[in-house]
């Protein structure tokens, strides 16, 4: 497939070109008149799902042919292979870990930080032990730093830091990490590829070195006899003396085009070697040269005054490019929402690319009231689902004092007393017990006060019975084990759903969102022994924080031509119309 070469055989995409479709029609020209068997040798490594989606319906478009094999970067540490390198520990389970350390470093030392602060300080020390170990660094790095005008603070920081020790040392951890099993695979891979070159093709496409073990791959298959990597957005229009100052410079990882930089730094090559992978031009081969001189590195910004009087024709660079500012956000997700609701009238393929997850759902809403839904690639956060809600508002609820504006939301929650057949006689008795008693004289429902509402109606009596019972089953031990919390919460949970009826939980557990809840806590049930003794207010603190990881994807119903994207899958993918929020 490859020409030898003694340079890392390095291909990229200019941006604005559709990556995936570009990626596929550069494979098709290669093989054009080659046996059909020899596509289908070739592995294309990819870094997301849904492109690898994306580029097995490109095939299937046609002419029919063998497809390569398309699998994902991450789905190497699933070879049986590597079956002797330990699984990777579940990252809820290294958290719940990490917090057990945690606290008790701030028994010990109470003045570091509050002990509300348990969880929040575990998520972070598990992102810095993932990162740390997935780039290979020892903890001896961060003792060696020169932070002399910040020493205080950083002896505090390091005070946490050293509480990870046992997980650098080689005794202490059972199971790697996800990064660190990765790095692992990564690493016996390559070794295996330096001894015996593999001799069918292998592409990595759409992955730009962010993480230490992609970019050790993309290293090691850039330098195979018939290997290659394929960049996405890469910018043939910076000089190299731009390349060399982002290369340098250890306060650009801002720059879009840092990670390649530091990959050709790895490879020891220069970024010049890189060839396009299709002769096709981007769509405005100009208005990539201006944002390529407008995103010019910091040091060397003094080239707009040097270049920008000679940059010939703006106006053609810019040509449907259109600039709208709002005066709240409110009017910008209008304004987005109406753009692609234009779009998809004409028949146009949109997308908002937006890292902001309270615009995405603002302009969600907004194309709402015209009955268009959006591909969203992020999906909807697990919490603002029905099954989410509910089981975080009786968490809220447990060990407090019940406030009749709680009870209400909890009663009035489109899942309760749905497991049944008597859903409407729950609103109905609802709507009473709030109209009757809790507006007015209840503001601490109990048990005497919503069976003395209920004495003269002998329908409401089961009714109120049954409310009075959640209200009693929320006043649960303060103290207990991780299980033990969570047991108590899906227990109640459950019988709020069920219904005074004797009904089914199952609404609870239906649907993608039911079925996401359900995942979210059977993960908890699984390593909730790692999680020891817990107050019931970190409980709530771990468990609401547990469900935000959670999320709801639900492709039935979209419009196809409308696709909202965080910026990894707009490297990778593309259509007609982009609109930046």
């Amino acid at each position: 497939m490859f020409e030898p070469s003694r340079s890392p055989r390095v291909f990229a995409l200019a941006p604005g070109v559709d990556f995936p479709r570009a990626v596929v029609q550069g494979l098709r020209t290669r093989f054009e008149g080659r046996p059909a068997e020899d596509l289908a040798r070739v592995t294309v490594l990819v870094n997301t799902r849904r492109m690898q989606r994306r580029m097995a319906e490109l095939f299937d478009e046609g002419p029919g042919l063998l497809m390569p094999k398309i699998r994902l970067v991450t789905d190497l540490a699933l070879d049986p292979t590597f079956a002797d390198i330990p699984p990777a520990v579940s990252p809820l389970r290294r958290r719940l870990e990490i917090a057990q350390i945690v606290g008790r470093l701030l028994e010990t030392q109470p003045d570091l930080a509050p002990r509300s602060a348990i969880f929040s300080l575990a998520d972070s020390l598990a992102g810095l032990l993932d990162e740390m170990q997935g780039e290979g660094v020892s903890l001896e790095a961060l003792e060696n730093f020169d932070v002399s005008s910040h020493s205080a603070h950083w002896q505090r920081s390091l005070a946490f830091i050293r509480a990870l020790e046992a997980y650098f040392s080689g005794d202490s951890p059972e199971l790697p990490g996800t990064e660190a099993r990765q790095h692992q695979v990564v690493e016996r891979l390559t070794a295996q590829w330096r001894e015996r070159p593999p001799r069918d093709p292998i592409i990595i496409a759409g992955s730009t070195g962010s993480r230490g073990a992609t970019r050790m791959l993309m290293e090691a298959v850039s330098r195979l006899p018939q290997g290659a990597v394929i960049l996405p957005g890469f910018d043939f229009d910076m000089p190299p003396e731009a390349w060399e100052q982002l290369a340098e410079s250890p306060f650009a990882e801002d720059h879009p085009q840092y990670r390649f930089a530091r990959l050709f730094a790895e490879l020891g090559a220069d970024p010049g070697i890189t060839r396009p992978w299709t002769d096709a031009p981007p769509p405005s081969p100009r208005r990539n040269a201006l944002v390529s001189l407008a995103l010019r590195p910091a040091p060397m910004t003094d080239q707009w005054q040097s270049e920008g009087p000679k940059f010939e024709k703006v106006s053609e660079a810019l040509r449907d490019v259109t600039l709208i500012e709002a005066e709240s956000p409110r009017l910008e997700a209008t304004a987005i929402a109406l753009v692609l609701r234009e779009a998809a009238e004409q028949g146009v393929s949109a997308a908002l690319v937006t890292p902001d997850r309270v615009l995405a759902r603002r302009v969600t809403a907004a194309l709402d009231r015209w009955h268009l839904v959006p591909d969203d690639s992020a999906g909807q956060p697990l919490p603002l689902s029905p099954p989410g809600r509910l089981l975080r508002h009786v968490s809220e609820m447990s060990g407090r004092p019940v406030t009749a504006a709680a009870l209400l939301a909890l009663l009035k929650h489109p899942l309760t007393n749905s497991g049944g057949e008597s859903r409407g006689e729950h609103l109905l008795h609802t709507r009473d017990l709030e109209l009757g008693a809790l507006r007015e004289n209840m503001p601490f429902p109990d048990r005497a006060g919503l069976l003395a509402w209920a004495s003269d109606n002998a329908d409401r009596q089961a009714w109120a019975e049954w409310v009075a019972k959640i209200v009693e089953q929320l006043d649960i031990p303060q103290t207990g084990t991780l299980s033990e919390h969570l047991e108590r919460i899906v227990a109640l949970a459950s019988q709020v759903v069920a219904g005074h009826t004797t009904g089914s939980a199952a609404p609870l557990w239906e649907k993608s969102a039911g079925q996401e809840a359900l995942r979210i806590v059977e993960a908890i049930r699984r390593d909730a022994p790692h999680g020891g003794k817990i107050t019931l207010s970190d409980f709530r603190d771990l468990f609401a924080s547990v469900l935000n990881t959670g999320v709801v994807r639900n492709p039935v119903g979209t419009h196809p031509g409308i696709r909202i994207w965080g910026t990894l899958e707009a490297r990778v993918q593309g259509v007609e119309l982009v609109v930046l929020g």
